[in-house]
């Protein structure tokens, strides 16, 4: 298999799945027409200060350990013998993008101002109009506020080092509402402070080939547009939210209902071929980046915050496919990464799953950790999760699904991984909408190599003991979490002394193997 990769006018990004026999190799070289360019011992590499519209010959050379005379196996053998060949794992051939035309926000005819009081939504949502194939909007070094913001196919959004693109906490400034899905329920929501796309879960990808780079920021209006939106929503449902009376307890909380037209900060509906690299995410009223019904969204060397935000995720696939994170920092109010497909019985209808999700190189430094779920009615399947560390979080590594989900996960491997916990289970909370006909199938997943700490990263940056490992099925004959293995697993931390914990229940076909506690 080839590498994946992207291109630019002046670099190119190359990205790779972990081989399997990753175990016995300590890196890769990388090799640009004939000579050496890097070493790295990540799954991904840059190239940068490339020349525009030339084609580069790039190979990658794996670098085997250094084992034991003794050590005979054929997969060391094989290592060696490859390295004393000097023959390429992967070879591809890339050519750089043409220049592209920059249209400077700050001049003719656009004239905004990045002095962080001046409206300009008007002025930069027509340089993004203006904006066709070839062409870049430009946004130097200055804070430009706006809202809501519409993107379209084949353009791509360039903020230089020092731009804030910052939305406003103002809800009107967010309107008119498009459609979108929040927690599984399609429902006019107020716009993103970017939209890409539009809703349909019958229909193709309308929005194509759009590119959001630089070392700039992108900020919306965080907990106060959040606070402001629900209490907005709430005296408009008010007559709604009565009637459910009690039912309103199955919600998550109060403000559940109301609170799912809040806006994300970057909303991608049928997408394909989006990439967002190497920029600061922050503040979204809700998720972060949230991509519905699309396809092939990469999103690399980004850093997200969204600290003290409810439902604060960083990156949410969502009924999506190929989707890629690597290389990206968590600060966030909950899950760092959620990969979701919808919840019952719209989720189970629209029957869409979420397939082909990677997330490696990637740290959580405040927040929950990686999620499957809970809501994967439409299924979950293939995501590859490698070389994270979700240490410094609330649940780790966490897989979900309340009864009433339907659907499935399966498929899911998590390698090389440092982690608060393992959280593969049934839940209770957020439990409204009618039931599926029979509940989630949870199935054939690999953990492999984990460093489990048995201890989280509270909310109030403290560490509390938890149980390092739970698992839990559904109470139904036919659905309990089956065909798990774990594999070369170290629970604990050097020095402690208390005692850890694994927790099983409805379960079948779970393996251990080489798991030690220290």
């Amino acid at each position: 298999m080839e590498p994946y990769f992207y291109a630019t006018e002046d670099s190119i990004t190359l990205y790779w799945e972990l081989p399997e026999d990753s175990g016995v190799y300590e890196g890769y070289r990388i090799l640009v027409d004939g000579r050496e360019a890097g070493i790295t011992n990540r799954t991904h590499y840059e190239l940068t200060g490339l020349e525009a519209e030339r084609n580069y010959e790039i190979s990658l050379y794996r670098i085997p350990k250094t084992f034991k005379e003794n050590d005979g196996s054929k997969a060391r053998g094989n290592a060696v013998e490859e390295a004393e060949q000097e023959c390429p794992w992967k070879r591809v051939s890339i050519t750089t993008t043409p220049h592209r035309r920059r249209l400077n926000v700050t001049q003719s005819p656009y004239r905004a101002a990045g002095d962080r009081h001046t409206m300009n939504t008007l002025v930069l949502q027509q340089a993004i109009d203006d904006c066709g194939p070839g062409e870049t909007v430009y946004l130097p070094a200055g804070v430009y506020r706006t809202g809501a913001l519409r993107l379209h196919s084949d353009m791509e959004l360039y903020l230089e080092e020092g731009a804030v693109l910052l939305g406003t906490d103002n809800p009107e400034d967010y309107l008119p509402r498009i459609w979108s899905r929040f927690e599984g329920t399609e429902l006019p929501c107020y716009q993103s402070l970017l939209n890409l796309g539009e809703l349909d879960h019958d229909a193709g990808y309308n929005c194509k080939n759009v590119v959001i780079r630089g070392g700039g920021t992108i900020e919306s209006g965080g907990r106060t547009l959040a606070e402001r939106v629900i209490a907005d929503e709430t005296v408009r449902l008010k007559d709604y939210l009565e009637e459910l009376g009690d039912m309103i307890q199955e919600c998550e909380k109060p403000e559940t209902i109301p609170g799912r037209v809040r806006p994300r900060l970057i909303n991608m509906s049928n997408c394909q071929n989006i990439t967002l690299s190497h920029v600061t995410l922050k503040n979204g009223a809700s998720w972060n980046v949230h991509m519905i019904y699309s396809d092939h969204i990469v999103t690399d060397h980004c850093i997200f915050y969204s600290e003290n935000i409810w439902n604060g995720d960083g990156w949410d696939p969502d009924s999506s496919t190929d989707c890629t994170v690597f290389g990206c920092t968590f600060y966030t109010g909950d899950d760092s990464v959620a990969i979701k497909s919808g919840k019952n019985p719209e989720g189970n209808t629209v029957n869409r799953p979420s397939a082909r999700i990677r997330v490696f190189d990637c740290q959580c430094a405040f927040g929950h950790g990686i999620c499957i779920g809970s809501e994967m009615s439409g299924g979950v399947e293939d995501v590859s999760i490698w070389d994270c560390d979700m240490g410094n979080s609330l649940c780790g590594i966490e897989i979900k699904g309340t009864k009433k989900r339907g659907g499935y996960v399966r498929g899911v491997k998590v390698v090389n991984v440092r982690s608060a916990r393992v959280l593969f289970h049934s839940v209770g909370y957020n439990d409204d909408g009618v039931a599926a006909k029979e509940p989630p199938v949870f199935e054939n997943c690999r953990f492999e190599n984990l460093e489990i700490l048995g201890e989280y990263y509270s909310r109030h940056r403290g560490y509390q003991e938890c149980e390092a490992i739970e698992l839990c099925g559904f109470d139904m004959s036919g659905h309990e979490l089956r065909n798990i293995i774990f594999r070369n697993i170290t629970i604990g931390k050097e020095g402690q002394s208390r005692k850890q914990t694994i927790s099983l229940q409805f379960c079948e076909d779970i393996t251990l193997e080489r798991v030690r506690c220290l």
